[in-house]
């Protein structure tokens, strides 16, 4: 049997997350089930609710790694739920668990999941005008070492497409 893909999908928890961005991480989920991908994410609300909704209505698989040590603090729509008790620290946890990551928006949570996943060399794309503290380095690096480029896209579809294409290599 072969490895499934495992792509983690951040951005916005409830709060700073708007219409559009649950929208694309709906759709991203979408993308990842039909792709027989696993969708990994932080569990809790926000783009982790819509996109894990999208992967729960299209019969794939969700995993919610979550901060807290209750795993009935995890949306309704994760279909594995690990309860770290490890607070922003499993931000790492994500990160490492990941073979590629999809970016929508987000705050300083999602930075952090991003400098995890840079700092270990994780393909990444980000989903252009979400907003949020990663745009400014679409398309380019997070530092002058140039770890991995963090590639822009246009839509839910060639998100996912992409981030398939850059981790094939890895499994």
């Amino acid at each position: 049997m072969t490895k499934k893909c495992q792509i983690l999908v951040i951005g916005h928890n409830t709060n700073g997350c708007r219409p559009e961005h649950e929208k694309i991480a709906y759709e991203v989920g979408v993308e990842i089930a039909k792709s027989k991908s696993v969708l990994i994410c932080g569990g809790l609300g926000g783009v982790m609710n819509a996109v894990a909704h999208g992967v729960h209505d299209s019969n794939g698989i969700a995993v919610g790694i979550i901060p807290q040590d209750d795993p009935k603090m995890a949306n309704e729509y994760c279909d594995i739920v690990i309860p770290t008790g490890m607070g922003l620290t499993r931000d790492f946890l994500n990160a490492l668990s990941a073979d590629g990551v999809i970016i929508i928006g987000g705050g300083s949570g999602t930075l952090s999941e991003v400098c995890a996943a840079y700092m270990h060399k994780k393909p990444m794309v980000a989903i252009r005008k979400m907003g949020g503290t990663v745009e400014p380095y679409i398309d380019g690096f997070l530092d002058h070492r140039e770890n991995i480029k963090i590639i822009g896209v246009d839509s839910s579809k060639e998100a996912v497409e992409k981030i398939l294409e850059l981790t094939t290599h890895r499994h």
